[in-house]
């Protein structure tokens, strides 16, 4: 097993898959349930995997970390796993997201950790935030909760109020401290080239299957219709 730093991994997996109709965690794709896709690939990354939940029904997969404000959106489990680890970072992954290759995960982790003063980042897709798929440092935890406490559950405007408080603390830009990787979903092996810096290893751990279905890599199954599209590109998960 191999770990690529000082972080623990969480499967966000606390939500209601309301559009979805019922929970996408136990939804099967290619004979596994997402959450079972989504431990299966943090564990390619680190031992400390764990699920951001308090569904009895997901704990065989993975130890559950409950929300301490419960019903309050993604924002709730960044704190929860901020709050639970020992470690100086954590790593959140949403489960609806099962075409992101470990390969790109691992390329992300370890650029992020290699760059001083960074307590931050995300992906930018086709210009729309994804801050539900971030690595937070535990220096961004007390900013959480404030936010959590004055019912302020916006992931993203919360996120970037936390960087500039650390930045002005630290002494240091935005934009080191919070980094954004701007992602173009038509593009997304070019993209790909960019941020791994033009490293052929890491090309070469995508399948020819994943670059055929590099614009689902940022998908997040939502519908049944998202739902049924991903049943047409089974080959190209990780797990």
């Amino acid at each position: 097993m191999r770990n690529t730093g000082s972080f623990a991994a969480y499967a966000l997996a606390g939500g209601r898959s309301t559009r979805m109709g019922q929970d996408k965690a136990l939804l099967h794709l290619a004979e596994k349930t997402l959450i079972e896709h989504a431990v299966s690939k943090l564990t390619q990354l680190t031992p400390d995997v764990y699920i951001l939940g308090s569904r009895t029904e997901l704990s065989p997969f993975a130890p559950l970390v409950p929300d301490l404000h419960e019903g309050c959106g993604p924002l709730g489990g960044m704190e929860a796993a901020l709050a639970h680890s020992f470690l100086d970072w954590a790593l959140l992954v949403p489960v609806d997201m099962p075409f992101l290759p470990v390969t790109l995960l691992r390329a992300w982790v370890t650029a992020v950790l290699h760059q001083a003063g960074v307590r931050l980042s995300f992906f930018v897709v086709d210009d729309v935030p994804q801050p539900a798929l971030c690595l937070a440092h535990r220096k961004v935890l007390p900013f959480l909760s404030t936010a959590l406490r004055q019912k302020r559950y916006k992931l993203a405007p919360v996120l970037e109020e936390a960087a500039r408080a650390l930045g002005r603390c630290e002494g240091l830009p935005l934009e080191q401290v919070l980094v954004r990787y701007d992602w173009r979903q038509q593009d997304a092996l070019r993209s790909f080239a960019r941020f791994a810096g033009g490293s052929g290893e890491e090309m070469a751990g995508l399948s020819s299957a994943q670059r055929e279905a590099s614009h689902l890599w940022f998908e997040n199954l939502n519908t049944p219709e998202q739902f049924s599209e991903a049943q047409l590109h089974l080959d190209a998960l990780n797990a």
